[in-house]
């Protein structure tokens, strides 16, 4: 009998493997992956369209603002509050300052004393601290310092509820139930890590005053922590261009922006024509501010009106935030779409800015388009190079962006490179955020809290034995992230091996800044106690 031979009994060797895997591949490229691929190119190249049209614009706007002096005491009657001798403080109309805080060890302090220390006469003001503090040994510390404020004849008022109901628009809807805001004209709010300069009320309220169309008069963020470290140098350098750019072309051109819950006064009357507090999203500011726009409103923005406040330091407590930053406004769309169409009271291009330009593009498109397209579309053109990317798409568009981008803080210039692949990867988080907002999925309506770590932890931390962290796997490993750095790094070996397109040079760069906001080395790190 012949012997058969062995290799008739193996299993398959990995050159089979190899081999039968190239078959599939090359069975399926040409009917399927090319022609999709091209698809998801094209539809990537007309977001990047829309999106540089729309920084074009703004660039635009910013340099006719600046050219014809279009400050906002020249577009709105604008005067200092004088006093009035016969009927004394009377003529100063009566204000409401409401800090919304939750365990806020670190700051309460700082918000309270800025609120109480503003500058307007004490019998036309009241502050309101609406502390949800779950922290039994934090509430009574907010409580006694609010007392310690009233014992020096500040009308300060200490008010808490059963519940978290609704967070934040839960809390500020229901300090306005109380019978003394019944006498309030105005209301200022201040988040608790906000610190507003003493004059903070006389440079704001007399737009109020003297334009009755005025419904909200919002103040520009000023960071004190910015050079902390790098992440808090690469939001600054996005909130910059928010504040210098997106806020300015909106208050410049339909006197529209998103009121950014905080450093801004409404007038009481617009926010309870537009319906008050709702908590139907993560961006109860926003969703506030549409409506009242929507009810002919007009929004101001003053540039440069800075208040103090912190960015998050640490990688955490900023994905919380930026997950609902991103998720708020994209559900918010979702709900409010309709609503802004059949609107009789404003114009149809007013109604075109709110649902193209501030929600489509903003916030929506320019989310979904960084990631998709130069993190998983652009890489996947390596691999088939039957799909190409014109020059102008890949290079030009998004050159011209991040440069337009850059405006906002020029110091930074030095740091774009690390802006870029930093936002690239913040995209990914941003981009799913906004698909489970626009879909109503499982975390649609999360909220959690923006730790601020004030100067009293990192004191504290600073003043500790330096200790070797401690490594807990959970906390520091980000799947996501990882997933992506080997895609990337994948991607970028094939192109330097095989590939024409000279992508490895980014893709690399690209890989590396995954992998290390995937391995949790970003941001501040807080010592456990």
């Amino acid at each position: 009998m012949d012997r058969l031979p062995s290799t008739a009994f193996d299993g398959p060797t990995s050159d089979d493997i190899t081999y039968q895997i190239g078959l599939i591949w090359d069975q399926i490229k040409a009917p399927l992956i090319v022609p999709s691929l091209r698809l998801m190119v094209f539809i990537c190249l007309a977001m990047s369209v829309m999106l540089f049209i729309e920084k074009v614009y703004m660039a635009v706007v910013i340099v006719l603002v600046k050219l014809f002096g279009r400050k906002p005491e020249n577009r709105y009657k604008w005067e200092p509050i004088k006093d009035d001798i016969e009927i004394g403080n009377s003529s100063y109309p009566m204000v409401l300052v409401q800090i919304p805080m939750y365990n806020e060890r670190e700051v309460y302090q700082l918000s309270i004393g800025a609120a109480c220390g503003l500058s307007w006469p004490s019998d036309r003001i009241i502050v309101q601290v609406l502390d949800d503090s779950t922290d039994l040994t934090i509430k009574s510390l907010v409580e006694m310092e609010c007392q310690r404020w009233a014992s020096k004849g500040i009308n300060i008022k200490y008010e808490i509820r059963d519940n978290r109901s609704g967070y934040k628009a839960g809390a500020l809807k229901e300090g306005m139930k109380h019978s003394y805001v019944k006498q309030c004209d105005y209301v200022a709010i201040l988040d608790a890590d906000f610190q507003p300069e003493p004059d903070f009320l006389w440079r704001t309220v007399p737009f109020l005053l003297h334009n009755p169309d005025i419904g909200l008069v919002q103040a520009r963020w000023n960071f004190v922590n910015s050079n902390e470290c790098l992440m808090t140098r690469m939001q600054e350098m996005s909130l910059d261009y928010h504040f210098k750019v997106e806020q300015e072309v909106g208050s410049s051109t339909y006197a529209f922006f998103g009121f950014n819950g905080t450093a801004g006064v409404w007038r009481i009357a617009a926010l309870n024509e537009a319906g008050g507090w709702k908590d139907r999203t993560t961006v109860e500011d926003m969703d506030l501010a549409v409506r009242a726009s929507l009810k002919g409103w007009k929004f101001v923005y003053i540039g440069d009106l800075k208040v103090k406040n912190e960015l998050p330091s640490t990688f955490k407590a900023y994905r919380y935030q930026q997950h609902r930053w991103s998720c708020g406004p994209a559900n918010l769309f979702r709900k409010m779409v309709m609503e802004i169409l059949k609107n009789k009271r404003v114009s149809s291009w007013k109604k075109f800015h709110v649902i193209y330009s501030f929600f489509f593009v903003r916030k929506i498109v320019a989310h979904i388009v960084t990631f998709v397209f130069y993190c998983v579309v652009m890489p996947a053109t390596v691999l088939v190079p039957e799909v190409g990317i014109p020059k102008w798409g890949s290079v030009y568009i998004p050159s011209i962006i991040t440069l337009l981008n850059s405006v906002g803080t020029p110091r930074s210039l030095h740091l774009m490179v690390f802006w870029i692949l930093f936002e690239n990867v913040m995209a990914l988080h941003r981009t799913k955020a906004t698909l489970i907002g626009l879909l109503e999925a499982g975390r649609v309506n999360e909220w959690v809290v923006t730790e601020k770590l004030g100067d009293g932890l990192k004191a504290k931390a600073a003043a500790k034995v330096p200790k070797k962290p401690k490594l807990r796997i959970g906390e520091r490993l980000h799947l996501l992230e990882l997933l992506v750095g080997a895609y990337l790094f994948f991607c970028a070996c094939y192109d330097f091996a095989f590939g024409k397109n000279h992508y490895f040079i980014y893709l690399y760069l690209q890989a590396i800044a995954f992998f290390i906001m995937g391995f949790g080395y970003i941001g501040t790190f807080v010592p456990n106690s």
